[in-house]
């Protein structure tokens, strides 16, 4: 193990980032966290019984900022070099999905408030929770993470996580917001709120000036995406024969990710679009990634209509979670349904698609508005 700090200023020394005085920061608050939390005796062990009780958690750190500004960099280092036996690091959306599966199997219980139980089991588990990407986008995650969470604080669980919104910004016009904002104070008063919004966006950077939609398929364009894929996650270049892949559960079912590394994801479009996927599937991606890389587009038309919605269907979910697409098409967004039923309506789809390739656009974080 090695310290925040040390990795952080490493990393500054070898040119792979730029001093960044926020950044900076957040590297140093995250090391004093490590260090508290390591200080904390071990579940068990003849201090933690002489302390007669659960030591009280660490204060805890929310990270917000634009995007590739560096959170999920610094929330690495952390993580990496915490070394301690009960912590977790999960998606937010992957972390809520869990959640109100555990609230179900407690409600048929029928036993009082299921949120003090499954508040408890999570505690159990770990004392460290740390969360990429915490934004709220419906009324069932809003009504309940006051008392989730201040349930997990007051049992020990010490919250680290990534945003790329201030806590006041979080769901943001939300149905019954005002339920909402008790959770807004117990972030701003049970933990630290830095922000990260440094000149240099690496993400974009990394990208560079490669353009979004590859025309056509084939090895060209594949071998472009495939570079970009790793340019974005900075993947080892001896590991790039293993990357890792991930599997989404959705309302029950499986859905594979072949490659899922850093909130990248990619997949073809006969995986997405060509089987019997539904708006909770597209939803799920959404969420989950914040850059989608999609292969293999063909040209659509009538004889394939089933396809071509279900395409429509997963282009809102991204547009509207601000996901970056980068995909390798038979044809330009114009001419990939030339003709037949629903080539009129296709045209918004493909208005999105041209959004979805600005600079505007891809400037934007991660489920902003």
């Amino acid at each position: 193990m090695t310290s925040v700090q040390s990795a952080y200023d490493a990393l500054v020394a070898a040119g792979e980032l730029r001093p960044d005085p926020e950044q900076a920061a957040a590297a140093a608050r995250l090391e004093q966290l490590r260090a508290e939390l390591m200080a904390v005796p071990s579940r068990g062990s003849t201090l933690w019984r002489m302390l007669r009780g659960k030591p009280s958690a660490p204060r805890g750190l929310y990270l917000w900022g634009g995007v590739g500004r560096g959170k999920s960099m610094l929330m690495d280092l952390f993580f990496a070099n915490v070394d301690i036996r009960r912590k977790r690091r999960v998606h937010f959306a992957e972390f809520m999905l869990d959640v109100h599966a555990r609230i179900a199997v407690e409600r048929r219980k029928e036993a009082g408030d299921p949120i003090a139980p499954v508040a408890a089991a999570l505690a159990e588990d770990a004392r460290l929770l740390a969360f990429d990407e915490m934004m709220v986008t419906n009324s069932p995650d809003a009504m309940i993470l006051s008392r989730l969470f201040t349930h997990l604080i007051e049992s020990g669980v010490t919250v680290v996580t990534t945003s790329n919104r201030a806590p006041s910004d979080l769901y943001a016009n939300g149905l019954n917001r005002e339920h909402f904002l008790p959770f807004i104070a117990l972030i701003e008063d049970r933990m630290d709120v830095l922000a990260l919004n440094g000149p240099t966006d690496y993400r974009r950077d990394r990208l560079g000036a490669q353009d979004t939609w590859l025309v056509p398929n084939g090895p060209v364009a594949t071998e472009q995406l495939s570079a970009a894929f790793f340019r974005l996650t900075d993947y080892p270049v001896e590991d790039r024969a293993h990357v890792p892949s991930e599997e989404l559960t959705v309302q029950g079912r499986t859905l594979h990710v072949p490659k899922a590394l850093k909130g990248v994801a990619v997949f073809s479009f006969q995986r997405l679009c060509g089987e019997a996927r539904g708006a909770a599937d597209y939803l799920a991606v959404a969420r989950r990634f914040h850059t989608v890389i999609l292969v293999g587009i063909p040209v659509l038309g009538p004889e394939n209509r089933n396809e071509a919605a279900r395409f429509v269907a997963l282009i809102d979910a991204l547009y509207e979670h601000k996901v970056k697409l980068l995909a390798a098409a038979d044809a330009q967004p114009d001419r990939l349904y030339p003709g037949g039923d629903g080539a009129f309506e296709f045209q918004r789809t493909v208005s999105r698609l041209e959004e979805m390739r600005s600079e505007s656009y891809l400037e934007q974080g991660h489920g902003s508005a």
